[in-house]
């Protein structure tokens, strides 16, 4: 007999007040190869915002169970060799369905973690550090003076990417809409934090560096900002795009992809020769879809990080219950959050 569960849903796109909602649903069932996961809880990432607002192109069709990162408790494996999970406390990354209090995803997709991280700490692991470490240690690398800039700097990933780069002894340069947030960005290591609400980013940063160009940047803007970032990148300089947050917002159509497309700067292949720099576009997703032994090593590689760097440590920004995913996900929206925000059942 099929077990019950709760799980959210979501029943509509936009910002209605009332397209989540809390159902009963079958617990879902495992194969070979994933693991079956009481969850205590679940992360909270834009990507879900973007999803809510119908831009999320990979988001399965209403009603769906969005989420991507889960922790609680392995229940049940799919084949005996991994029957050691049984009973361990983990972080997981799903692909949608982690909304729920039972969630499966695949074994190579999750870790052991302390019992002392909160739900929000556990979960940005799965999310924000492991994109962080795949955009600033898998596909490219930091060095000793690097001048990084950084998007959404107080954002989860944006958190992560300048803990890792101060590690490794970089010059972090962090962008954020709201002076509200510059404090956190100095306590959490950002050298020169600006406000774009203020500021013409591209001018102060050439402003704060004295002329000199940025060696990395890391951009979850999309559009527009890609040609800004490219003005400012330096000789051997490595681009990371890792998200399109500038049609947040927007209404869920063709005009506004075609809008995006339009404001997104074309690659020269040649132009990159002659500076040899480099951009790279990241979706963990994808990566997991394709070859989830990446996302097992980043994993385990972030963890090890935590456990030897004490610069490097999730931030918590807020807990909410189910009851409350509302307005959890509003404030997400509005982009006065800092850190990650986790969901408990």
């Amino acid at each position: 007999m099929t077990q019950k569960m709760k799980a959210v849903f979501l029943t509509d796109y936009g910002k209605d007040k009332k397209n989540f909602e809390l159902r009963e649903t079958e617990q879902p069932t495992i194969e070979q190869g994933e693991v079956l996961i009481q969850c205590e809880g679940f992360g909270l990432n834009y990507a879900d915002v973007m999803a809510r607002q119908g831009l999320y192109k990979g988001a399965p069709p209403v009603p769906c169970v969005l989420g991507y990162d889960v922790v609680g408790i392995v229940k049940q494996v799919g084949c005996n060799r991994d029957e050691d999970w049984i009973g361990k406390r983990v972080v997981g990354l799903t692909r949608f369905g982690g909304y729920a209090e039972y969630s499966k995803t695949k074994v190579s997709a999750i870790a052991e973690v302390p019992n002392n991280w909160s739900i929000a700490e556990a979960t940005a692991i799965a999310t924000q550090y492991c994109t962080a470490y795949y955009a600033s240690q898998y596909i490219t690398n930091l060095h000793q003076g690097d001048k990084v800039l950084i998007h959404a700097a107080a954002g989860g990933v944006g958190t992560a990417l300048t803990q890792i780069a101060k590690a490794k002894g970089c010059i972090v340069f962090g962008l954020t809409s709201s002076q509200e947030k510059i404090e956190y960005l100095l306590k959490n290591g950002v050298d020169f934090p600006i406000n774009i609400s203020e500021k013409n980013y591209h001018e102060e940063f050439l402003k704060l560096s004295k002329g000199v160009k940025a060696d990395v940047i890391f951009n979850s803007i999309g559009g527009e900002s890609i040609k800004k970032d490219f003005g400012i990148l330096s000789i051997s300089g490595r681009l990371i795009n890792y998200g399109a947050a500038s049609i947040s917002g927007k209404k869920p159509n063709l005009f506004t992809l075609l809008g995006l497309l339009r404001k997104t700067p074309k690659i020269k292949p040649l132009k990159l020769l002659g500076k040899s720099s480099g951009i790279m576009g990241v979706n963990m997703l994808t990566v997991g879809d394709v070859k989830p032994e990446i996302i097992s090593e980043c994993m385990k590689s972030v963890i090890e990080l935590i456990q030897e760097n004490p610069q490097i440590r999730p931030i918590s920004g807020g807990e909410f219950p189910a009851s409350e995913i509302i307005q959890a996900h509003d404030l997400l929206a509005s982009r006065k959050s800092t850190g990650k925000i986790g969901i408990s059942w």
